[in-house]
């Protein structure tokens, strides 16, 4: 047998009175006021939220920098280089990390990285002379003489009171480009001191044997060939004292370059 809910109708029993109050209330004008949510200024707190985010990436990456710079001290060449690959990805256009991952990376003689992490210090600082010389040393090593003498140029423009810049870096770089022509030089002297013996004019001349032509002949090939076998066992190299001197091979010099010492140079700690 089906069963029936009893629903009462609507407006049954409801008082007059409380009736024509909601009815009232109805007809009043809306409030257009905005409400306690849209006075919030949204892109206010956006970016108020974003200036925070930048100052902690900023914390963290002075943070890895120093911590960095200590590894760097003890020698721990490599994880100095991590610390500030970490230390990048939160400051991006810091000088300072890139100047000191380039000191870093050229004791390590990693000299292609060390010139474009060098390049990007005086990219986001060019007027940093500090930045300047630390090119100019990386690109010694890769052994771009007037390069570097360029970058040591610029850096001692910026700061002429440096003294090191004129007594150390230029001063070192012009004599190795001095060592640079020198070099070319005796190379140009060898080879063409080996093209007179492979095409020597005597070969080309008939002789009486029986003559003194022929001896003073073999003389002079003799004196080419003499020559050609002392350039080829004589290497150009620098002195303590920065002169060019052409010394046998096998003879000890002590060549050590200022770019040797195994220091790097915290920055801005």
């Amino acid at each position: 047998m089906a069963s029936f809910g009893w629903k009462r109708k609507v407006g049954e029993k409801v008082s007059k009175s409380v009736l024509q109050q909601f009815e009232a209330e109805a007809e009043k004008p809306k409030d257009n006021r905005p409400s306690q949510e849209e006075d919030v200024n949204w892109l206010h707190a956006i970016k108020r939220r974003r200036v925070i985010l930048l100052e902690d990436c900023a914390a963290k990456s002075k943070r890895l920098k120093d911590e960095g710079a200590l590894l760097a001290e003890q020698g721990r060449h490599w994880e100095a280089i991590k610390k500030w690959d970490e230390a990048i990805q939160l400051t991006p256009d810091n000088p300072l990390l890139y100047e000191m991952k380039s000191q870093v990376l050229t004791i390590l003689h990693e000299v292609f990285p060390a010139v474009k992490a060098a390049e990007m210090a005086v990219k986001f600082r060019p007027l940093w002379w500090e930045g300047w010389q630390t090119l100019g040393r990386a690109q010694l090593n890769l052994g771009e003489v007037d390069m570097a003498i360029k970058s040591f140029q610029v850096a001692i423009h910026l700061c002429p009171s440096e003294r090191p810049l004129w007594e150390e870096d230029l001063a070192w770089a012009r004599t190795l480009r001095r060592q640079q022509l020198a070099t070319k030089e005796k190379i140009r002297q060898q080879e063409e001191t080996k093209n007179q013996i492979l095409n020597a004019p005597e070969l080309n001349q008939d002789y009486d044997f029986e003559s003194d032509e022929v001896l003073a002949a073999c003389v002079a090939v003799a004196e080419r060939q003499s020559r050609y076998e002392e350039l080829k066992r004589t290497a150009v190299v620098v002195d303590a004292e920065g002169n060019i001197n052409n010394v046998s091979t096998g003879e000890s010099e002590d060549t050590r370059t200022p770019l040797e010492e195994q220091f790097v140079k915290a920055r801005g700690l």
